[in-house]
């Protein structure tokens, strides 16, 4: 039975338990309506095939069979596959809310924080689908459907999906997918890969976040030459979603953007970060504490680089200092050569026995007979004063004996 209008839909029963009721959507292959499973009283939807559309019915048991392998909270659930005027028809859990198409047609564009949980749902979707050796190929606004009471993004309509290898041309040569949410290496006839999905994955946040896709020209050829070959400039309405839109709208998949690394970037900004969180800083430690200087003599030696203790049968260098200054005095006084010889000589030795005095000034004194240094004792601290006696106004009475004394 062909179906002409609502009021018949209504009246239409298939598979012996399923009541078709309004249509939900419709797309080239088909139409989805809302139904109701009368044998379990639960509301489902149900995929029919068009008359007109030219589909394999064997495209249907296909695209059962690749959705009942991935099982993931945000991939549709298909419950049932019945026949319909002598074609497959998928009975699918229904998502009470629209597709993500619909709200951008009615003007309607997301937060930035919205669209990264909404990516990361279907980033969850996409990687269970590829762990399964799975590749969607279709991933855009309209295969996303938005749960109206959760926000649970749902991704549907694997009827196109394929395993990695496949071609993007059809038997007949006709393009498979969406060209404006398509990656350029399936443009250009080369190999699909999960990377793919990615490349869709950014062009749908885009779309998201801005209300319209990227890549979207007045005519075909313009949207095949941006994707191919203009410069990709994700606007800045995206905010913190520009790395991650970038880094998955890489023309070259070896160096696209890996899911692990995308989930990274859009879980940061689910959360309210536009980058992920750092280790705080160590405080830098304080310098520690010096203490003052102490006085030359009293304390322990500043520069000991220079010190030398003398040898043995050396004099030490203050008395042969003031040795040398004795028969300098007593040339001065006599004069002749014998006296510039030792004025020289003392000058000389008074230069030499100065810096050395001026050494041992520095580091302390040296007790004759070793040749370790000791420090000089501290100076002695003087007695603080007898407290004075308070007076207490009155003077003491002198006895007779004291008067008189003189």
């Amino acid at each position: 039975m062909a179906y002409n209008g609502p009021e018949q839909a209504d009246r239409e029963l298939i598979g012996g338990r399923y009541r078709l009721g309004e249509r939900l959507g419709q797309g080239g292959m088909g139409v989805v309506r809302r139904a109701t499973d009368e044998l379990l009283g639960r509301q489902v939807a149900v995929k029919t095939l068009a008359l007109d559309s030219g589909a394999d019915p064997a495209d249907a048991l296909r695209e059962a069979r690749v959705v009942a392998q991935v099982r993931h909270p945000h991939v549709i659930v298909v419950h049932d596959v019945v026949e319909h005027e002598g074609r497959p028809a998928l009975v699918m859990e229904l998502v009470d809310g629209g597709s993500l198409a619909d709200r951008l047609a009615a003007g309607e564009v997301l937060s930035p924080r919205a669209t990264a949980r909404l990516g990361l749902g279907l980033l969850d979707a996409l990687s269970a689908a590829h762990a399964r050796d799975v590749l969607h190929r279709d991933v855009k606004p309209a295969n996303v459907l938005l749960e109206k009471d959760t926000g649970r993004a749902v991704l549907t309509d694997f009827g196109i999906a394929s395993l990695p290898g496949a071609t993007t041309l059809s038997r007949t040569g006709v393009f498979i997918g969406t060209p404006e949410y398509t990656a350029p290496e399936r443009m250009q006839g080369g190999d699909a890969g999960p990377a793919s999905d990615l490349w869709s994955l950014g062009a749908v946040l885009c779309a998201a976040a801005t209300g319209t896709s990227p890549f979207r020209r007045d005519s075909i050829g313009a949207m095949l030459h941006a994707i191919v070959y203009e410069e990709i400039r994700p606007s800045e309405r995206m905010g913190p979603l520009v790395p991650v839109v970038q880094g998955l709208l890489e023309r070259d998949p070896a160096l696209r953007l890996g899911a692990a690394e995308a989930r990274r970037l859009l879980a940061a900004c689910a959360a309210g970060r536009s980058r992920p969180r750092r280790s705080p800083a160590r405080p830098r430690a304080r310098p520690p504490h010096r203490p003052p200087r102490r006085r030359y003599g009293t304390g322990p030696p500043l520069r000991t680089r220079r010190f030398r203790p003398p040898a043995a049968g050396e004099r030490e260098p203050e008395a042969e200092g003031a040795a040398v200054r004795g028969r300098r005095r007593r040339g001065l006084r006599r004069g002749g050569d014998g006296g510039g010889a030792g004025r020289d000589e003392g000058r000389a030795a008074g230069r030499g026995g100065g810096a050395a005095v001026r050494h041992v000034r520095l580091l302390g004194e040296l007790r004759p007979g070793h040749g370790d240094y000791h420090p000089a004792p501290p100076p002695p601290r003087r007695p603080a004063p007898f407290p004075t006696p308070k007076r207490t106004g009155t003077r003491p009475r002198r006895s007779p004996t004291n008067a008189a004394s003189p």
